[in-house]
């Protein structure tokens, strides 16, 4: 089981970046998805999460990226997406992938998002 994590980069202020969390090893169907981002000298936060697909699918934003980022899921490429648009200086941070699901907690490395002029 792995997740992996990429798409991070330096970018400006108000560009946009696209995060992907490919799955091995289980399908991104079955568990819910989600991304956390630790800032330096900050605590981990969790930012935003899609359940596991059935009928009751939720998905969670915190309130800083309301709006902003948008979290998919392409079955096909066992892919959670993380579109994050209109960034700030205070996004920058390492950004983490987790699956959650049969009792079992899986992370990704992280990846790296800077937002600076």
């Amino acid at each position: 089981v792995q997740l992996q994590a990429s798409g991070g980069g330096l970018v400006e202020p108000g560009s946009s970046l696209r995060l992907s969390c490919v799955a091995s090893g289980f399908s991104v169907g079955h568990y819910a998805i989600g991304w956390f981002r630790q800032a330096p000298g900050r605590a981990r936060e969790g930012i935003s999460c899609i359940s596991q697909e059935n009928d009751d699918q939720f998905i969670f934003y915190t309130n800083s990226v309301k709006g902003r980022f948008t979290i998919s899921r392409d079955k096909a490429q066992n892919t959670v997406y993380l579109q994050m648009n209109s960034l700030k200086p205070e996004d920058t941070a390492v950004y983490f992938c987790f699956a959650s699901g049969f009792g079992n907690d899986y992370w990704g490395q992280g990846t790296l998002v800077t937002v600076s002029s």
